[in-house]
């Protein structure tokens, strides 16, 4: 794999991506918005440069916006470009509504030979953008549950440790975990919540915590490295999502965070967004009503207090990640897809 890498700024400016995500960055500090010309310019450049020399047979896309427009107009100005395979992976549809952006991402999806979601609650979202149901699929992003996320019989899991791990953002819901906290600890003072991952929310999640009297109870990783997270989510009691649907519409996509905690057999907790019925069958994890503060309370010490339940949810859950998310069972779908996308026989 070569990985290439662009300047769209001088580089002291180059704070539009990574993070809490693009439009973190834009709904923090407009004036970034003035970063996104040179974004998409820039990389229309680099990848005009790579189709030259590198004459793949497809491109693929990651995000209708910004990439998926930026191949689009590159496609319009360039008509020897190989087709064009576009993945939203939720927040580039779940967000950025309403003029220009729709007509943008009208015209980006449009352009493409096929779109791809990770959830199949998304694809009333693309249809809406004018793409027909036969160029839309439904491939989720893979998981290693062979070699990397599996679980360990050598590893003692913790009777009372409490699990987090993505981007603290406002789709998150870690918020409302702390809340919950303040409740949890109160019917299991020995209950510890392990917050891993770095976003723009986690100094207020810090003031949070000290507000509610939870510093014993609660602590930040930061960023931690791919090699590290299987170990915490073998040794964790629960792992627990609390997914909900930020301000402007903005929502998980899928997931992987979750599909990564069933492969290391940690019994699950999400909040109940659309997405979540792609990731979870009946009985491989609790789903609680996004946002409800009380609800994901109750069902963290519910399981803390139930380890045989905890225990048959987490080997359910597995077993179903197994056979939707692993990277056999992804790369199948793609290889098909792509076959498919330049014509290649079957």
């Amino acid at each position: 794999m070569r990985i290439v890498r662009y300047r769209y700024a001088p580089r002291r400016l180059e704070s539009l991506v990574y993070g809490g995500g693009i439009t973190s960055h834009l709904r923090k500090s407009p004036w970034k918005w003035l970063l996104v010309p040179g974004f998409i310019a820039s990389m229309m450049w680099s990848v005009r440069r790579l189709v030259r020399d590198f004459r793949p047979d497809i491109i693929h896309a990651h995000w209708i916006v910004p990439q998926g427009l930026a191949i689009a107009l590159l496609s319009a100005l360039d008509g020897t470009l190989p087709p064009v395979v576009v993945t939203s992976h939720g927040a580039d549809l779940f967000t950025l509504r309403g003029w220009p952006f729709n007509v943008l991402k009208r015209y980006a999806v449009r352009r493409a030979a096929a779109v791809t979601v990770v959830s199949s609650v998304m694809c009333a979202e693309v249809a809406r953008l004018g793409v027909s149901q036969e160029r839309i699929a439904v491939v989720p992003m893979g998981v290693d549950l062979v070699g990397r996320f599996t679980p360990d019989a050598m590893t003692p899991r913790s009777r009372d440790r409490i699990l987090f791990v993505g981007r603290p953002v406002a789709k998150k819901g870690v918020r409302h975990l702390i809340d919950a906290m303040a409740a949890v600890v109160l019917a299991r003072p020995r209950a510890r919540l392990v917050v891993a991952g770095f976003g723009p929310e986690l100094p207020a999640l810090r003031d949070r915590v000290q507000a509610l009297g939870l510093s014993t109870h609660v602590d930040f990783l930061g960023p931690v490295p791919q090699d590290a997270l299987p170990r915490l989510y073998r040794e964790a009691a629960l792992f627990v999502a609390p997914f909900v649907e930020a301000e402007g519409g903005d929502q998980e996509g899928l997931g992987l965070v979750v599909v990564e905690a069933l492969g290391c057999g940690a019994p699950v907790i999400v909040g109940d967004v659309p997405a979540v019925g792609d990731v979870l069958v009946e009985g491989g994890g609790w789903r609680v009503s996004a946002g409800d503060t009380r609800a994901l309370a109750g069902a963290i010490v519910a399981l803390l207090d139930d380890e045989p339940r905890a225990r048959i949810m987490a080997d359910t859950g597995r077993e179903a990640a197994l056979a939707r998310f692993s990277w056999d069972a992804v790369a199948e779908k793609y290889g098909d897809l792509l076959k498919r996308v330049a014509r290649v026989p079957s």
